[in-house]
Formats: structure tokens, C-alpha cells, sequence
């Protein structure tokens, strides 16, 4: 299939919905509920027409720590249309590593959509082995950084025979792992198994997160494409629907880009699109940075150095970077892995691969191994974790950062008010303010080349 479904929204006027396939259309700056219903529901129905395909398919959404990237909404539409011509059609968050989805995640995400409809992907249990890539493949793709096989797994479901169709839906953002963010991601990462995302985050680790983050065509990207191209067969087509989200300058989210397609294409303007409204490279370094980590989003350190990582190219050698995180509750998302991070800390590169090398506990967890190494600032820079009241000093100082104090810092910096980017505040110090990491990419210009 290779025709796409193009949607954007980066300013113009309203475009006529006709011959929505393979057709560029523009859109006011921000799409309203009404827009999104529209065009993606007779997007929909087009693409239903381009496979031929009919009965049940299974919806791959991403959970709540992408609530802000309309995929809930989406989902609905999504779900509302496949019903029309049918039942059966389930939903499968894309959760890889994350926690499943609590109710009242569901009921806010998810409004309206029946509970029985929802499956839970289980990353460690539920996956099959679609096709292994050769280690000298991975070998030559990242440049000599790792030399290990690498297996095409994918939840069960995906390939039970069930499905006629996959609908992927999600969020084109910088991404600290992969470049950007979703397509087969969402399938290899989101649905995957233990072993290949362990494999694919250590190998995009060792060959260097700032080498990759912001940037659509990466070894990590490679890998996954690679593995979607081998499978191709073993699964139903899927249809990608993605989005890309900016600020406003009230902070509130927008959505600014609607992409769909059975091919890459779709991917390649999302990305083009993320690239001009989620990466800002700055003409000076970051002294400072004040990070605010949302509660109802954040409640780990897994989730939460996206502080870390989406900064770390923007800060200065000697800097401090604050995080606040009110409901930060532990490390991991994963049980096992947050065990993981509180018997080894956030340590250096060079540190956590000699471990990796010497203990099995950790040569056996290499997402863990790669998530310490991303949340390390390798001695440039402080990380200074002010959280609520569910962790304490001790831990957050075990893992190797340095503790603020909430309350303290809550009353120094006004959160709510404080604008986005540089500010000088009443005492004359200078900061830049990041409301919410998940959205963006900050780099000084020296550090990246898109």
C-alpha cells in the first residue's frame, strides 16, 4: 500500500476534504475536536476502501503518558467508524515497559469506549518472534556500537488472525531512544517483547542519545524499519494515524499536525513537521533549567528524565538543571527494573557498560542498563530532583542526583505563570522554564544538526 493520507495543520485556510488520499491539506493552526472528527473519519473510510478489508481491527494507542497528544480523542473516532461497519474491533495500549492503564486512566483518555474493549500488552509474556536480524546487520547500522542479534517480536494479538487490520495511532516527538518517536516504533517498542526493546534501547545508548534524538533517520529507526519490512507478511496492514502537538504560549497543548498512511511517507512529514515546531535550538546555553513534571503524567524517574534528556544538549558545562516532580512515586514503571535502578543509580556511560559487562543481573536488563546511561548527565551538569512526599531524600540522593526541596522551590518559581523559555526573575536570576519535557526537544545550535 502505497498511497498515504495527508493531513496537516501548520496555519492557511480550510481546504476542501475531497481526495484526501495523497493529497497535502492545510489547516487554521490548531485543529478543533469538530476538524479532527471530520477529516479523520473520512480518511478512515478511504483507507478502509484502499485494503478491501473487512471485519475486526485491532487499535494500537499509546497510554496516558501520551494524553496529551489527542490520541484518546482519535481513538474514539477510530472505534466509533470501525463499529459502523462492524464489531469485534479491540484496543491494545501500546504501553512497552509503562504500567498498565488504571480505570480512571481509561475513563479520561478513553471516554465513552466500553472497558471490555481494552487488552493489556504485556511485554514480558505476551510476545511472539516474527524474525530475527543478523548481528552483523545491527553491527554495520550502528557503527560498530554493539554486535548483537536482534528479534522481531510483536504481542500475540497482532499476528492471531484475528485482525484484518492494525490502526497504529500516536505522537511524532523527539524521542531519546529512536530520533523521533512512533510508526514502527509503536509497533516493535509499544507491543514488543522484552528482549528486543532491551536490545534496541542499549544499542541506541551506546551509539550516543544526542546523535539521535530529534532526528527522523537513525540506526535505532533502521532497526525497526528493517524488522517491519521482514514481517511485513506476518501481519495485517496497518494504518498509521499520527499527530504532532506545540505549545501555546498559555502552555496548553495544541494539536497541529493530522498524518495517515499504510506507508513511511506519513512518518517523513510528521517528523519534517515535528522537527520546525518541537525542536528549539537556543544561540547560548542553559545555566539553569527549571523542569516541571505534570502529576497526572509523571510519577517516575523512567518517565520523568525526559527532564533530563530533552534538555541535556541545551545545558551548560557546570549547569544545574531542576526538576519538580509532585508525584514522583518511584524509579521504574516496571517493578523489576525500578529494583534495577535503586541497586545501580543513574552513573556514567563508560561505568554502567563495564557493569553491563561484569554483572548478569544487569547484562540481562539492557533497557534498564540503557535507561541509566540516558539519565546520567556524565558528571556535565547537576540534576536536582525536588520531589512530593512519595520519595524521600535518601532515595532520590542513592540514585545519584542531588535533592531539592518542593516546597522551597514551588514558592521560588511560579509554575503557572512563569512563561515558557527565558526568564529573569524579580532577584535578578536567570532561568529557562520547560513545562512539560515530553514536547519538545531544547539543544543548544552547536550541539545538533537536524
Amino acid at each position: 500500500m502505497q498511497k498515504d493520507l495527508t493531513l496537516i495543520a501548520e496555519g492557511g485556510k480550510d481546504a476542501d476534504l475531497k481526495n484526501l488520499i495523497g493529497q497535502e491539506i492545510k489547516f487554521p493552526a490548531d485543529l478543533s475536536h469538530a476538524q479532527l472528527d471530520s477529516l479523520l473519519s473520512r480518511a478512515l473510510e478511504k483507507a478502509l476502501e484502499e485494503t478491501g478489508e473487512s471485519g475486526p481491527a485491532l487499535i494500537l494507542p499509546p497510554d496516558i503518558t501520551r494524553y496529551h497528544s489527542g490520541a484518546g480523542y482519535i481513538s474514539g473516532i477510530v472505534f466509533r467508524e470501525l463499529n459502523r461497519r462492524g464489531s469485534g474491533s479491540m484496543l491494545m495500549p501500546a504501553l512497552g515497559t509503562h504500567m498498565a492503564m488504571t480505570a480512571p486512566e481509561i475513563s479520561r483518555m478513553f471516554s465513552g469506549i466500553p472497558k471490555e474493549r481494552f487488552l493489556v500488552h504485556d511485554w514480558r509474556r505476551d510476545v511472539v518472534e516474527l524474525d530475527r536480524i543478523e548481528d552483523g546487520w545491527v553491527e554495520e547500522t550502528f557503527k560498530g556500537a554493539v554486535r548483537f542479534d536482534w528479534p522481531v517480536q510483536v504481542n500475540r494479538q497482532l499476528c492471531s488472525g484475528a485482525y484484518k487490520l492494525i490502526v497504529s495511532i500516536g505522537q511524532v516527538v523527539p524521542h531519546e531512544v529512536a530520533g523521533m518517536a512512533n510508526h514502527a516504533k509503536n509497533i516493535f517498542v509499544g507491543c514488543g517483547g522484552k528482549e528486543a526493546i532491551d536490545k534496541s534501547h542499549f544499542a541506541g545508548a551506546c551509539y550516543g542519545m544526542e546523535k539521535i534524538m530529534g532526528r527522523s533517520d537513525t540506526p535505532v529507526r533502521a532497526l525497526f524499519n528493517e524488522g517491519l519490512r521482514r514481517s511485513a507478511e506476518k501481519l495485517p496492514p496497518v494504518l498509521w494515524i499520527l499527530t504532532v502537538a506545540g505549545l501555546r504560549p498559555d502552555k496548553t497543548p495544541a494539536l497541529r499536525g493530522l498524518f495517515a498512511g499504510f506507508g513511511r511517507e506519513c512518518f517523513e512529514k510528521a517528523a519534517a513537521l515535528s522537527g520546525e515546531l518541537n525542536v528549539e535550538l537556543l544561540d547560548k546555553p542553559v545555566q539553569k533549567a527549571l523542569v516541571y513534571l505534570e502529576p497526572a503524567e509523571f510519577r517516575t524517574t523512567w518517565l520523568g528524565n525526559k527532564a533530563i534528556y530533552r534538555t541535556r544538549m541545551a545545558m551548560a558545562d557546570g549547569g544545574e538543571l531542576v526538576i519538580l516532580a509532585p508525584a514522583l512515586e518511584r524509579f521504574g514503571e516496571d517493578r523489576d527494573v525500578d529494583v534495577l535502578i535503586r541497586h545501580y543509580g543513574y552513573r556514567p556511560a563508560a561505568h554502567i557498560r563495564e557493569l553491563v559487562e561484569k554483572e548478569s543481573l544487569l547484562g540481562e536488563n539492557l533497557s534498564a542498563a540503557a535507561h541509566l546511561i540516558h539519565g546520567s548527565s556524565e558528571g556535565r551538569f547537576t540534576v536536582r530532583y525536588c520531589p512530593g512526599p512519595l520519595m524521600s531524600r535518601r532515595e532520590i540522593e542513592s540514585a545519584g542526583y542531588e535533592w531539592g526541596n518542593l516546597e522551597e522551590a514551588l514558592k521560588l518559581y511560579d509554575v503557572k505563570n512563569l512563561p515558557i523559555g527565558w526568564n529573569t526573575l524579580p532577584g535578578g536570576e536567570k532561568i529557562f522554564f520547560v513545562p512539560n519535557p515530553a514536547l519538545g526537544l531544547w539543544s543548544h545550535s552547536r550541539n545538533f544538526s537536524g
